[in-house]
């Protein structure tokens, strides 16, 4: 792996037994002039971070618009990513103001399109989605294509008040319009799907509980002796971040453990679904501490943006119709979905500010990871484009319209962030869908039901309305 005659392969990668670890963009991989070079750019990544059951309207739009506009209280935790993210307003999917309930809003969000009422026999969301598009487009260029991510297990019971398949509320992501991709909610898992290689022989099985660090020290010193003193603090930052993640989600893991062991209901449960467990993320009611579940996942994601093992990725914070309790937050008492339907009450609606806000806040966290790391000259938020929303506004009436949307990121350079962007009434959110594909290389003539690039993304004037 020496570097001494040459750079090295982007794609070059830590191996070991059962293990394979990408790694950071470093100076070594690539001439000094190329790296001084404006053409030589870093890749750009795109991320679709969901949340279900919309937003509490009172508290969520900005005051003003463009450069000069104020953030919301439930948009609060961005205030010191004020610079690096667009906020819109008036965006919203038109196939999706029909139905009942969240599924045609929720399962759509990405695709923009109207899905096929079903008790799960025949399901059809009617498209692709925008992160698949993305990623059968230039998933060849990276290890792996997309990278989906949850908290909560698809359920395949039958949404009785509505008459469809909860299937729907449990997928954002489509490859095909019949084909749903399955989203992985343990961190263990998740961690292992990027650094872990599978195999059958003995060596690998003894790998299989061991630090993915320890088995790719000989190769990771042997790098590090052969790069330069800047790419060796780069490397020491990147193998100290892995491994606190692989100590973070060890620990999360023995708690849930505990936590579902003196449950009897549980472990029953555990019992029934046999080897469909893993490490206790399907069993309802035993989230242990979902703050750090979330950010684990989000971390996963970043490592897998940091190393270009993949390009895109999709996390959701919950299901459609999500009942996760969040009486954790000083102020909430009850389940998000419940609270969603807050009938104008003041202390509901109170409740559902604060659990917007905790959303926000981890959007904010991944937003703030990113900008972290150094990337050329710029950093991996530079070089990113990070969308937060929901399919609804409004939990309580359904409504699809003037979705609560947030866009971290400046996507290599082309999106001039900092501002709040009012369009006409009912602008295609698939607009803005067209603008990411052709930031990522991937552009298409019409996506769901666009009518054209999103205007103003890199509009340099200073009003920041858009018709």
């Amino acid at each position: 792996m020496s570097t001494r005659n040459g750079p090295i392969s982007r794609r070059t990668v830590l191996r070991g037994v059962g293990a394979m670890l990408g790694l950071p963009l470093l100076e070594a991989m690539a001439p000094i002039r190329a790296l001084a070079d404006s053409r030589a750019k870093a890749p750009v990544r795109m991320a679709a971070l969901y949340m279900p059951n919309g937003v509490n309207t009172e508290t969520w739009t900005p005051a003003g618009a463009g450069s000069e506009y104020t953030l919301s209280p439930a948009l609060e935790p961005l205030k010191d990513l004020k610079q690096d993210v667009l906020v819109f307003t008036d965006l919203m999917h038109k196939a999706t103001d029909a139905g009942d309930g969240h599924y045609f809003k929720e399962a759509a969000f990405l695709t923009g399109t109207r899905i096929t009422r079903t008790t799960g026999r025949e399901l059809r969301c009617g498209g692709t989605s925008v992160d698949q598009y993305a990623a059968q487009h230039i998933g060849p260029l990276t290890r792996m294509a997309s990278l989906e991510l949850g908290t909560e297990a698809v359920s395949t019971s039958v949404d009785v008040n509505v008459g469809i398949t909860a299937i729907y509320g449990g997928h954002i992501s489509w490859s095909t319009p019949t084909t749903p991709v399955s989203k992985e909610i343990n961190p263990k898992l998740a961690f292992e799907r990027l650094f872990k290689t599978n195999g059958k022989d003995s060596a690998q099985t003894q790998a299989e509980d061991k630090s993915v660090l320890d088995l790719v020290l000989e190769d990771s010193k042997n790098l590090r002796n052969n790069v330069g003193h800047a790419d060796q603090v780069k490397l020491d930052e990147y193998l100290d971040s892995v491994r606190s993640i692989e100590r973070r989600i060890e620990f999360d893991a023995k708690r849930r453990e505990h936590e579902v062991k003196d449950d009897p209901a549980a472990l029953k449960e555990i019992e029934k679904l046999g080897e469909r467990v893993k490490n206790f993320y399907s069993i309802p009611g035993h989230s242990g501490d979902h703050t750090e579940h979330v950010r684990l996942m989000l971390d996963i994601a970043t490592l897998a943006f940091w190393t270009d093992t993949t390009r895109v990725s999709t996390f959701m914070f919950g299901n459609a119709v999500s009942g996760k309790s969040f009486s954790f937050l000083d102020g909430v008492k009850g389940g998000h979905h419940e609270i969603s339907h807050h009938e104008g009450n003041k202390e509901k609606l109170e409740a559902y500010k604060r659990i917007n806000a905790w959303h926000i806040g981890q959007f904010a966290y991944m937003l703030e990871r990113l900008k972290s790391i150094k990337e050329g000259e710029g950093t991996l938020l530079d070089n990113s484009m990070i969308l937060f929303g929901s399919a609804l506004r409004d939990g309580n009436s359904h409504n699809p319209h003037n979705l609560p949307l947030v866009l971290g990121g400046r996507g290599g350079g082309t999106i001039r962030t900092g501002r709040h962007l009012v369009y006409e009434k009912d602008t295609p959110l698939c607009n803005l869908y067209m603008s990411m594909l052709s930031r990522m290389g991937a552009p298409v003539q019409r996506f769901g039901d666009s009518t054209g690039e999103l205007v103003g993304l890199d509009d340099a004037g200073s009003k920041g309305t858009a018709g």
